[in-house]
């Protein structure tokens, strides 16, 4: 007597949609944040696009009535030798310090020696001080070597307190790319230099790309280094002249307003043309 299997499928559970969690709600809240984050940049425009009298707070989110181009050029012609300040500060101070982070990245990760650890992570606590604890000893050693109140002294400056983040993201970088390549390279008889310039830094490419976003950013939008470190106002970065550029007595909101675009721009910029390679530079070499 031959016996039947029943094979009894289990049933299917019912997938329980909650109200606001599909794709549109996601769509519908993340147009909602990028609105509210726009709302300072349409207040911006709005405002430098108007004459004086109708750039005031209380008219200052109407659309304009007449497109003025007065408070741009004011804020430009006030701010220009500061931008030009701005960029001879931060294009250096970002290429220095991405280049000494990668050669510090590659000796901890590929070159290790006793005590590297704590070296590490004595060059990360670098990045937790906070920057007022430091100014009287900054500013008595830059006198000391006679870079106080020039613009190399405050690029130095720079440099040194962006080798800890830039250290660190190329050691995470360098440390999950395989050690067979540096031990392939030195049967091909590279030294260790050789290894750096002609092999490692090659495959680094997005591991710059997320160091010169973070250093640009931080560098250029820095206020209290500028202000303490350069005190000549012709010397100082835009953003310590932008804080300069209201009155005493009365401010005129469609420069100040248009000021602080030219400010902004050019992070902006960096974000628009690099910001598809952030992650990719965060995440490379995460997967071997």
């Amino acid at each position: 007597m031959s016996t039947a299997r029943i094979s009894a499928t289990p049933p299917r559970r019912r997938r329980i949609r909650y109200p606001g969690t599909g794709p549109l709600a996601g769509a519908v809240a993340l147009v909602l944040l990028a609105a509210l984050f726009l709302v300072p940049v349409y207040v911006m425009v709005m405002a430098a696009l108007k004459p004086p009298v109708q750039a005031d707070a209380v008219h200052m989110w109407e659309l304009p009535r007449s497109i003025d181009f007065s408070g741009v050029e004011q804020a430009w012609e006030k701010l220009s030798p500061n931008v030009r300040n701005s960029l001879l500060m931060v294009l250096p101070a970002t290429i220095v310090s991405s280049l000494v982070g990668a050669l510090n990245g590659f000796v901890l990760a590929k070159l290790p020696f006793r005590g590297a650890k704590v070296l590490f992570a004595a060059m990360l606590l670098g990045m937790f001080i906070p920057y007022q604890v430091i100014l009287v000893p900054l500013v008595r050693f830059l006198q000391s070597v006679d870079l106080y109140g020039t613009l190399p002294g405050l690029i130095l400056v720079h440099i040194i307190y962006g080798i800890p983040i830039t250290t660190l993201i190329f050691r995470n970088y360098f440390n999950q790319l395989p050690h067979e390549i540096v031990e392939a390279a030195r049967v091909d008889g590279c030294s260790n230099a050789a290894i750096f310039l002609r092999v490692m830094l090659p495959l680094s490419l997005p591991g710059f790309v997320v160091c010169a976003i973070f250093q640009f950013t931080n560098i250029w939008n820095d206020f209290l280094f500028g202000i303490t470190v350069v005190p000549d106002p012709t010397q100082q970065p835009v953003t310590v002249a932008l804080n300069n550029l209201a009155g005493n007595f009365s401010v005129q909101w469609n420069s100040v307003m248009a000021g602080a675009l030219l400010a902004a721009l050019p992070t902006a910029l960096v974000y628009i043309l690099l910001g598809r390679f952030f992650v990719r530079g965060l995440t490379a070499g995460s997967v071997k």
